[in-house]
């Protein structure tokens, strides 16, 4: 059974009618306890860090979801889910759940840090500190804050088992400010790229996150989610 943290600041209708196109069976609920004897969590989110963290030690899912991490059963986030599990958010200067090393950061401070050549594209080279690198043939000037829209994806690390039977040339879809900085660069699964490299799949022990929405990422985003509920 997957169970659905519903804790007023999730995606949460849009990854209903998806686990409810692959008629999988779930729970949603704002109450901790009502999941507690489901096999695997999905953690979605959208809207603003600090404001998802207020809500989650309102619900008690903040205990929660530490607790299930710590079990080592699987948890899943989604956009924002996939960031506050991390140490520390720069939207709103909060700090998160800490279930994963790293911390949270808006497109522009990362940007500010990565050489930019005398023609105005990113640098092809590794910044300085081995963390937002730079990959990106983009002219940066051309971007612009939230990424917004259909971006592929270039895996790494040995990729993920949840992207077994995935196009590799396939887009998904995204909607973020803020990017994941992991401490550890090889929890990396997979990258986009957005004027920098993009962390758009993480994974560790049990838990996997991703940036982009699998909900809304047609067939290759409902491919990931029945992986994770098979």
């Amino acid at each position: 059974m997957v169970g659905i943290v519903d804790y007023n600041a999730g995606n949460i209708k849009s990854v209903e009618r998806a686990l409810g196109f692959l008629k999988a069976e779930y729970v949603l609920s704002k109450n901790p306890a009502d999941l507690e004897k489901c096999d695997r969590l999905i953690f979605p989110g959208v809207g603003e860090a600090k404001y998802a963290m207020e809500q989650l030690k309102l619900t008690g899912f903040d205990s929660f979801l530490r607790d299930w991490a710590q079990a080592s059963k699987p948890l899943m986030g989604i956009c924002l889910g996939s960031q506050i599990i991390f140490e520390h958010s720069e939207e709103g200067d909060v700090d998160c759940l800490g279930l994963l090393k790293g911390n949270i950061r808006h497109f522009e401070s990362v940007w500010k840090e990565i050489p930019v050549s005398e023609h105005g594209n990113d640098k092809i080279s590794e910044h300085g500190n081995g963390k937002a690198l730079s990959l990106s043939g983009l002219t940066r000037q051309s971007l612009k804050v939230p990424h917004m829209g259909w971006n592929n994806l270039e895996y790494a690390n040995g990729s993920s088992p949840l992207f077994a039977g995935v196009d590799a040339k396939s887009d998904f879809y995204f909607v973020h400010s803020y990017l994941i900085q992991p401490s550890d660069q090889s929890i990396v699964k997979a990258w986009a790229d957005y004027g920098c490299k993009v962390p758009a799949c993480v994974s560790q022990g049990s838990i996997t996150a991703f940036q982009f929405h699998p909900e809304k990422s047609g067939r290759a985003g409902l491919k990931i989610l029945e992986n994770y509920i098979k």
